[in-house]
């Protein structure tokens, strides 16, 4: 690793509030949260949201890797690992976090449900670098070690955005689109993506 590479290390707990932080800054005017989540009191929502998916679901099973103390964030989900349990606990709470936004959310997820990958595979749930860190490489670096774990297993690695921009960054870590989706109710487009193994 080079003098200048920027130092990657799985999440620990003191990393939570900043990476908390960093995610809620990153999706609070993200066009599929912005789609899926009331307007009232947004923010907070999000905040919220991001934090029970951080530390309940992706720190228990999945995997997280952070950079600069969680001013950089990447959440993936593996095979091999069923958050069910959780899930059922948590959808009351995150069906309230939507809010009246809770039927978009619904057919969000059936518009993708399609499009989603039915062989075991990495699924990056989420990533975010906080703007003031913006531009140092950060977002590639978080993300490596996931695509790198995939590769190793021999699993796909697969994500989905609602950012045209992200598009082309995905692509340069050897991501290509599978589909692309109008979501219903107006909804933004979202890609599906994937990175076969190496």
């Amino acid at each position: 690793m080079s003098r200048n590479a920027p130092s990657v290390r799985p999440i620990s707990d003191g990393d939570v509030p900043t990476a908390v932080d960093t995610l809620a800054r990153a999706f609070a005017d993200y066009p599929f949260t912005r789609h899926v989540i009331a307007a009232d009191g947004h923010e907070e929502r999000i905040r919220r949201y991001q934090e029970l998916c951080l530390t309940r679901i992706g720190m228990v099973y999945g995997r997280v890797w952070v950079a600069e103390e969680g001013r950089a964030v990447a959440v993936w989900a593996v095979p091999g690992q069923d958050p069910s349990p959780v899930l059922d606990e948590l959808g009351p709470i995150l069906g309230e976090l939507s809010g009246d936004r809770m039927a978009a959310s619904i057919a969000a997820d059936e518009a993708m449900a399609p499009y989603r990958p039915r062989e075991p595979g990495w699924f990056l749930e989420t990533v975010a670098t906080a703007p003031e860190v913006q531009g140092k490489g950060l977002g590639s670096a978080v993300l490596l070690p996931g695509i790198q774990e995939a590769g190793r297993a021999g699993c796909p690695a697969f994500l989905e955005t609602s950012d045209e921009a992200n598009v082309r960054f995905y692509e340069r870590l050897g991501f290509r689109v599978t589909a692309e989706v109008r979501l219903p109710g107006d909804g933004p487009r979202t890609w599906c993506m994937r990175r076969d193994p190496r």
